[in-house]
């Protein structure tokens, strides 16, 4: 994120982190080289629109310790980042609760243009109570309208990708003095509940036209979102069996919709403290530890499922609620199969937050993150780092080799491919997918739609 603390709830402080510098182009530069030498596929950067003021009925926990405030914004970083970097993608969270699809369209298509199809869209609906009232609402429009108000703007969005600009329409015939031909450029003409887009998009066709959609949502309404629109997908649970039915139910429902359920991919949040000993890997983490401040994970928390965990106890049980914030992050514990704590949920004694922290040898996190992924059926991680760079740096240095010797990390690219061809070994959106029936129908007859 691009603030001073997400969910390395106090580590700020730790004489090695660099997070401080959040506010240096130089820093974000540093640690997309350091991903890109690393072979890792995607750089994630999360992002909110409101101050953590849930926690005791205001912003002071969030504030005091660093947790997600100050934060500055995402989208504003990754040219400077691809332009440093060759084959690094970057996957940007952007809300459509609070963006105009017309607008959004034109950003994404920019950064496409500009990192050579590297980029990939995070789609949120956003889920902070101090976002709605500082952006024109008295309060969140309810959980379940605003996915489909999402899925509205994915349609405007698919219609300004897809079919509004053919293929063939920018000509840049100097002896004709015809830059674009106006015959293969259309208005889309969209009229819906939520949106009035009449015109054609702005930008001519980029790379991916579509970008690479990341999504998280993890209630059943959320769920239905993924199936029908994501193609890389976020997945939560308090344990590998919680996480690998919310993966059999996505790609249940993908089917539902027409798509390849095994077109699908499927990512966990995880920590990793390695070592070249087990008893260096367990000294780091004691370190760690040592900084996590467990008010900023329970502001955070709070914020993010909308309920106000201040004055509750650390070691009772969390319980079920009805909110219109994250409901997956509730559910993933309050459903699980066991009775989870706030303690054990938040700062569990052998780890790190929330996720799972494997801690150990680049054998032993070898051995265990391949574990995980047969447990979840899961393609894959987003890791979370704890002190940065070095939680990034030591992954890509002690672990990818490890890695690499099992055939798990993708071959180094040898020429410039888009971050679709290499997750999804496509270069454009699939046939299967929502947005294909307006491609379709630019193909056929580059039609207004």
């Amino acid at each position: 994120m691009d603030a001073v603390s997400h969910v390395n709830y106090g580590l700020w402080r730790h004489p090695r982190d660099q997070t401080h510098r959040y506010n240096s182009i130089a820093y974000w530069v540093e640690l997309a080289q350091i991903l890109d030498r690393g072979r890792f596929d995607t750089f994630f950067l999360a992002d909110a629109l409101g101050l953590l003021d849930t926690y005791g009925g205001n912003a002071d926990a969030s504030l005091r310790t660093g947790t997600q405030s100050p934060v500055s914004d995402p989208l504003l970083l990754v040219s400077a980042m691809a332009a440093a970097t060759t084959h690094l993608g970057f996957g940007i969270t952007v809300s459509t609760t609070y963006e105009h699809p017309y607008l959004l369209a034109r950003k994404f298509t920019t950064l496409d243009h500009l990192t050579e199809g590297r980029v990939a869209w995070n789609i949120v609906t956003s889920q902070l109570d101090s976002a709605a009232r500082n952006l024109g609402l008295e309060r969140q429009i309810p959980h379940d309208e605003r996915y489909e108000r999402a899925d509205e703007f994915l349609d405007v969005v698919y219609k300004l990708w897809e079919t509004s600009w053919e293929d063939d329409a920018v000509v840049r015939d100097r002896e004709r003095n015809v830059y674009t031909d106006p015959a293969k450029v259309h208005r889309i003409d969209h009229k819906g509940k939520y949106f009035t887009v009449r015109d054609a998009h702005l930008s001519e066709p980029s790379p991916q036209r579509t970008p690479l959609l990341l999504q998280a949502g993890g209630s059943p309404r959320g769920q239905r979102f993924a199936a029908k629109h994501a193609e890389v997908i976020f997945v939560a649970g308090a344990d590998a069996p919680g996480i690998r039915r919310n993966v059999e139910s996505v790609r249940t429902l993908a089917a539902d919709y027409g798509r390849d359920p095994e077109s699908l991919s499927f990512i966990s949040a995880l920590s990793v403290v390695v070592d070249d000993t087990a008893a260096g890997a367990r000294t780091k983490l004691a370190d760690y530890q040592r900084y996590f401040d467990v008010e900023g994970a329970l502001a955070h928390y709070s914020a993010s499922t909308g309920v106000d965990f201040a004055g509750q106890d650390l070691d009772s049980v969390i319980g079920r609620h009805d909110t219109d914030s994250n409901r997956s992050l509730l559910s993933m514990f309050a459903d699980a199969d066991r009775r989870w704590t706030l303690r054990e949920a938040l700062a569990p004694s052998s780890g790190f937050g929330r996720s799972r922290t494997l801690v150990g040898t680049p054998v032993s996190v070898a051995d265990e993150l391949e574990q995980w992924l047969a447990d979840t059926g899961t393609q894959g991680i987003n890791l979370l780092h704890i002190v940065n760079p070095d939680s990034y740096r030591d992954f890509a240095e002690l672990v990818v080799p490890e890695l690499d010797r099992r055939g798990r990390v993708r071959p180094r690219p040898t020429t410039a491919t888009t971050l679709r061809e290499r997750v999804q070994g496509t270069a454009r959106i699939r046939d299967d997918h929502a947005a294909a029936r307006y491609r379709d129908a630019r193909v056929s007859r580059g039609v207004n739609v």
